[in-house]
């Protein structure tokens, strides 16, 4: 009970954090439909493996040195930056389908035909992802510095960081779901052409706000 008060307090920052749309959000709704369910859920597994890598740099340390060192956290954000534009630059190359093929889309959805790509890239999308955002890394920073005490145990911080990791799997499983539905696929993949330009400009316009 000696810890509950600081568990709650992170439990809602977590909240808020996981929940505003971001790098992670984009990735997820784009995985769920252009892949599919299995594809979103194992991206959104790995968004919740790279909470891990951020608890575990808090905990050992790792994030005074980079509050201590402005370049080492200025690259950084010029890697996260270079990823996100780079999977925004894929998504806006992708080909207009010929109008043959867009009246298909809705069988090819049911039949599931479309091929889906290895779950260990997925994974690896949503683990870089996530573990490349200074937003992220800023977030966990703030935590372990302002809201978990130094005095707290480390088994205890460790156990803040499994759950917030279990928790943001959970959130983005629940999106994969939603979002991965036959009708909801559909409707995107009808517009399939501007809805991976626009995922695309989304993508690019967060590499130029996590840089700047």
């Amino acid at each position: 009970m000696e810890y509950v008060d600081e568990f709650l307090l992170i439990v809602i920052a977590h909240f808020f954090a996981v929940a505003s749309p971001g790098p992670d959000f984009a990735v997820v709704l784009k995985q769920s439909v252009q892949q599919g369910r299995r594809n979103a859920l194992w991206t959104s597994a790995g968004v919740g493996a790279a909470i891990l890598l951020h608890v575990a740099y808090c905990v050992l340390g790792v994030a005074l040195i980079l509050t201590q060192s402005p370049s080492l956290f200025m690259a950084l954000k010029y890697l996260a930056g270079a990823y996100l534009a780079y999977l925004g630059v894929q998504a806006l190359r992708a080909a207009k389908p010929p109008a043959s093929n867009e009246n298909s889309i809705d069988n090819s959805i049911k039949s599931k035909t479309v091929q889906e790509e290895p779950v260990w890239l997925a994974f690896r999308r949503g683990f870089f992802t996530n573990a490349l955002n200074p937003k992220a890394t800023l977030f966990f920073m703030s935590l372990f510095t302002l809201v978990i005490s130094p005095t707290t145990p480390t088994s205890v911080q460790v156990g803040y960081g499994v759950y917030m990791a279990l928790a943001t799997w959970a959130w983005f499983s629940m999106l994969s779901v939603m979002l991965s539905r036959d009708n909801v696929r559909g409707f995107f993949q009808q517009r399939g052409y501007w809805f991976d330009r626009g995922i695309g400009v989304i993508l690019i316009a967060l590499a130029v706000r996590v840089v700047i």
